[in-house]
């Protein structure tokens, strides 16, 4: 290894080490500002230049969840999710339903859209309906997060590390989904079971209780128009056409509004998570070309990754010491020398999505929904998170596995 080996490798640990703590101490710098600072310095050391680092940028992939981001900004400002919820409310007249309700809305909800937004959007939401049902918000709000987790694992759209693999692997929208959805549906089941277990004090009683209706605020030309539009784009996806370009021409037609500043659309959209990709696609790139030659990345896949079971393993192992995103990025460049790559991205989809479900930090959209009960005094530590999520992390996976 020359100096240029050496400065690359550093920078590369010093940026994921930085992502899965969150931070770099004693600066105060987030994870998309290391990811863009790791990148910069990938530039300053000489191992990539101004044209490496734009052919790194994947920006299909950054285009689709910008499109993805507006549409679902468009849903949640025009009331639709208010109105979703409000419904389940006034139907859902005991609490195992009404648990049932929160998790196949936000699994559904999620495998089309980004599950983080669906987090975001569901949370305050469900914490609503169950205080002012008075019941106890945490099992409802684990419901939320695991569910949102799982249900986006069913499509290329559903989460940002499936839109990596989409991007990566070719996989067609539709292909991807009937592989995947299975997991998903059996994965939802098992969080209903598994929270219904561990809270037998909220789900063992059968006494109904009713929600007086609220009325929910919204504007329904905007909400039809947004409903319509993923209707449509979700119609293109399964058809074939490119993901990236079916979400920034949809992103693009719900900025045509005159009831609507497009400031409001902007505040909505995760611009640090679009950065942090950007950065990272630059920091991996640097890796590969300083450090991972032909010979390394055969030598390393020899050690078992053309296992199914190895490379599920492997990713959820990683996904939680890095998160899933950066996991995805690292395994990329053994994938692609795979015997069925195409297989290979799947268990990769499956095994980095369900394993967020393992602790409380383990994927972004967990964080959200505890982070916005913790404002509202509601706290989900993080025993009370893993005493669920570890055993349907361990189920879900083993599951998928098999399926696949």
């Amino acid at each position: 290894m020359n100096a240029a080996s050496i400065a690359a490798l550093a920078v590369f640990a010093v940026t994921y080490l930085g992502i899965a703590i969150g931070r770099l101490p004693p600066l105060r710098i987030d994870r998309a500002g290391i990811a863009l600072v790791g990148g910069s310095l990938m530039l300053a050391i000489g191992g990539m230049s101004v044209a490496d680092v734009t052919a790194a940028i994947d920006f299909n992939t950054i285009a689709l969840l910008l499109g993805m981001m507006i549409v679902v900004a468009n849903l949640r400002l025009s009331g639709f999710f208010r109105l979703v919820n409000g419904w389940i409310a006034t139907r859902a007249h005991q609490p195992l339903l009404l648990l049932a309700a929160v998790a196949f809305s936000a699994g559904l909800f999620s495998a089309f859209l980004l599950n983080d937004a669906i987090c975001l959007v569901m949370t305050p939401l469900v914490l609503d309906i169950v205080q002012r049902l008075r019941r106890d918000p945490v099992p409802y709000l684990l419901a939320v997060a695991m569910a949102a987790n799982i249900g986006s694992e069913a499509t290329i759209t559903g989460n940002p590390q499936n839109i990596l693999i989409g991007s990566f692997s070719g996989i067609p929208f539709g292909r991807f989904a009937a592989a995947l959805s299975p997991p998903a549906v059996v994965g939802l089941l098992l969080t209903i079971a598994l929270i219904a277990l561990v809270y037998r004090h909220e789900f063992g009683s059968r006494m109904a209780f009713h929600s007086r209706p609220v009325r929910a605020h919204m504007h329904r030309p905007l909400a039809a128009k947004s409903v319509v539009v993923v209707v449509v784009m979700m119609a293109a996806f399964f058809a074939g056409q490119p993901p990236a370009k079916v979400a920034l021409v949809a992103g693009g037609f719900m900025l045509l509004t005159r009831v609507m500043r497009s400031e409001r659309v902007y505040r909505e959209i995760d611009w640090p998570l679009l950065l942090m990709f950007a950065g990272l696609f630059v920091v991996v790139a640097g890796f590969e070309k300083a450090l991972l030659t032909p010979d390394h990345v055969t030598r390393i896949g020899s050690f078992g990754l053309d296992s199914m079971p190895v490379l599920g393993i492997a990713t959820a192992v990683l996904s939680n010491f890095v998160s899933n995103v950066p996991a995805v990025l690292v395994l990329k460049p053994f994938l692609a020398q795979a015997a069925e790559p195409q297989r290979s991205w799947l268990v990769v989809a499956m095994a980095s999505t369900f394993a967020g479900n393992l602790t409380v930090l383990g994927s972004v959209a967990n964080l959200i929904v505890v982070q916005q009960a913790q404002a509202r005094g509601v706290a989900i530590g993080f025993w009370e998170y893993f005493r669920v999520g570890a055993p349907l992390t361990l189920l879900t996976i083993a599951f998928g596995l098999w399926w696949l």
